[in-house]
């Protein structure tokens, strides 16, 4: 594998350090930051293999969280 050097600013290393397990590399820390962000494209299908049921027991489960949630905000 080869090796590049690169220039960052102190913010950005004192960033990159918190993230940073012990036993991890700072090529580590940046591989799974920019794996992160995956395009919108990768996720097509994710959920092909749940049915309606499911999916709808999932919606009524959010919605009843942001009624919630809603209901706290407002006292």
């Amino acid at each position: 594998m080869g090796v590049k050097t690169i220039t960052i600013s102190l913010e950005a290393y004192k960033a990159l350090l918190r993230l940073k397990k012990p036993g991890e590399s700072f090529s580590d820390v940046i591989l799974k930051l920019v794996r992160k962000h995956r395009s919108i494209k990768e996720l097509a299908g994710a959920w092909s293999d749940v049915d309606d049921v499911e999916i709808n027991e999932i919606m009524l489960g959010i919605r009843e969280a942001w009624s919630r949630w809603g209901m706290r905000e407002a006292r």
